[in-house]
Order: C-alpha cells, then structure tokens, then sequence
C-alpha cells in the first residue's frame, strides 16, 4: 500500500464524509461495535509471564471434525446480517484473552439477585465498566455457534475454542486472512471482576502503559502493534476520543497531533456534551468495514482515532513497526496472525483446571 504524500491526502479529504456516513446509533445493523482492546494499565513489576500450554491443530480431529465449518457456517450468516458482529467477536476475544487467559471467562453471564434478601451475587468480568460496551452481537454470535457445535458434538469443544474459531472467520470475512487456528483450550471454572482492571489497555494509554500491559501476557512490542491493527475494522464511542478533540490534558483545544479535519469531523459526530452515549465513530476513516493495513497508514496521517494507537507512531520504539506495516500489507496478515497465534495460547485451562460450558454464559454446574 503506498502511503506517499499523495496516497496520505486521500483518506484525509475523505475524512468528513466517511465519518459523517460512519459516525451512526449504536443499535443500527452496521454500528453497534465499539472500542479498542480498552481499560487501565498497570505495572507489571515482577509479575511472571503467563504460563502457556500445548494446543494443536488436530485437537477435535477424532472427536468433531467438522468443528471449523460448523462455526464457520454460523459466523458467515451473522455477518450477512449484522457486520458489525465482525469486530465484536475480535474485540471479545482480546478481552478474553487479556484477563486471566483465553478461557471464556468474559461470556459468563451476571447472576440476577434472586430477592431483596438474598446476598449480592458475585460480579463478572462483564460487570465491570472496561467490558460494558461489549457488544450483545458478540456474545449473541459465540452462543449460536456453541449451539450449532453442540448439536452435532455434545459436550466436546469448549466455548474458548469456538470464540477463537469465530474470530478467526471474522478477520477472513472482512477481508483479511485465513488461518489455523489451534485449539483444546477448556472454559474457565470462574469469572472474577476484580481481575479486569489494569489488565487491558486504555483508549489513552501511553506507549509505556501498552508495553507494560502485553508484557504481563507474554507479549512484546511487535505484537502491541501488529494486534493494534484489528482496530482497522470496528468503531469507537464518542466517550473515547472526547478529550483528544476538545479538552487534550486539560489544554481545553484539541490534541495538537490530530488532523484538524478529522478533529472538526468528530465534533460534527461526537458533541462536548448532551451527545448520545450510543453514538459512535469509526477507528478506520479510510475502510472501516476492511481488514487492511489502512489503519497504518492513517497512524502515519495523524488520523489515527484513539490516543493509544497514534501513540504507536510517535514513540520511537514502536513507529518502525507501524512504517513496516503501512507499507505492506502481506506483512501485516502474517505479523497479525503470528501475533494472534501466541495471544490465544495466554494462560489456557487444561485438564481439571477447566471445564466445557454447554452453554457459553452459564458454567457447567449452572446448567
């Protein structure tokens, strides 16, 4: 992809009416996608990288064969339908993935109270304020799939896995590449609020922050920046970019480092105040619908959308990776799916240490 000057123009003359066309109501076919990998950073120290587990490609090869083209035919119908279910399903395995490993921890569903007098069920990861805006698709997505499996191998492939499979021919169907995705991963026995904060990272985050947070996965900086490129599909709320636009670290003026077109057509989109929470504006104004290595080249434009991806381009440790990628989109596939490869072997659950949920948003016992 050639981003010279000329190639970097036309995505910034374009910027006004892709997000004019882009910035939609949570709640439409095509919007109901949120943000980034999001949430707070916090120190690693002398915190031990996660511990990884064997997965292989033949896992389900005696025991449901046909596992891929089962999911496979669920997630292709859905993106029919619902496209924005895409980058929700991707966004939901980050999500998994980062907090306490890819085990299906994040589509355990909050327990109802059962009376004024009972005791406070215990929050889920899906309480807490990081994974609120995760969209409905998603998990709607994760439990049509399951069921589908289900029907033709009961009991057998864990929920982990199918999310892992659905992500997979989400990135395909929007355009990027196909992989393998290796499996025998079991569902987590447990789904802990308290181990969501400071393990994603935040729409603001600083390049240290980011860092910081993929090395407690495992993670360096090359997978920082080649998984950063799922946020060329997907959109953002207004919540996430409100401070750069308006008030950048209390400047009350944008963020400097902000194309002054993209800046006027996010306020277009995205107002100071009494602007609707369910709005939201595309990470990709170039092909918010294509898995590409656009998003590069906009970091390259200053048209990046959160502040935590154009800080890739900007910190001299990482805008290397971002030149490299921009300029290759070959590259980008294979650094995005060697990079998803290792990120869904974080910390998975074998043996007794997991389970396999019948239903997604239920554990096993609950059923």
């Amino acid at each position: 992809m050639d981003y010279s000057s000329r190639g970097v123009r036309r995505p910034v003359l374009a910027v006004a009416a892709l997000l004019l066309v882009g910035s939609l109501v949570v709640g439409t076919s095509r919007a109901r996608e949120a943000q980034p990998l999001p949430v707070a950073a916090a120190a690693v120290g002398s915190r031990r990288a996660p511990e990884r587990h064997g997965l292989s490609l033949d896992f389900y090869a005696k025991t449901c064969p046909a596992v891929d083209q089962i999911v496979a035919n669920v997630t292709a119908a859905r993106y029919r339908d619902f496209p924005a279910a895409g980058p929700a399903v991707l966004r939901l395995f980050h999500h998994d993935c980062f907090v306490e490993g890819c085990d299906a921890s994040i589509l355990i569903a909050p327990t109802a109270n059962a009376g004024p007098a009972a005791r406070a069920p215990p929050k889920v990861e899906r309480d807490m304020e990081e994974n609120r805006n995760l969209a409905q698709e998603a998990f709607d997505t994760v439990e049509l799939a399951k069921a589908a499996v289900e029907s033709k191998c009961p009991g057998i492939v864990s929920c982990a896995d199918v999310l892992a499979l659905a992500a997979r021919d989400y990135v395909q169907q929007a355009g990027g590449p196909y992989y393998d995705v290796k499996k025998g991963r079991k569902d987590s026995k447990v789904s802990l609020a308290g181990k969501v904060s400071g393990s994603l990272p935040r729409a603001n985050s600083t390049v240290d922050e980011l860092l910081r947070v993929f090395a407690g996965k495992g993670l360096g900086a090359a997978d920082l920046v080649a998984l950063s490129g799922a946020h060329t599909v997907g959109f953002a709320h207004c919540v996430h970019v409100l401070g750069r636009i308006y008030d950048y670290r209390g400047t009350r003026r944008p963020d400097p480092l902000m194309d002054a077109r993209l800046v006027k057509a996010l306020r277009m989109s995205c107002p100071s105040s009494g602007g609707s929470a369910r709005v939201v504006v595309p990470f990709d104004v170039s092909t918010p619908f294509r898995f590409d290595a656009a998003y590069y080249g906009n970091l390259q434009a200053r048209l990046g959308l959160l502040g935590s991806d154009q800080a890739l381009f900007l910190d001299a440790r990482t805008r290397p990776l971002v030149q490299e990628l921009a300029g290759n989109q070959t590259r980008f596939f294979q650094a995005f799916v060697a990079s998803v490869d290792r990120m869904g072997s974080i910390r998975i659950k074998k043996g007794k240490k997991g389970e396999v949920r019948k239903v997604c948003s239920q554990h096993l016992l609950a059923v």
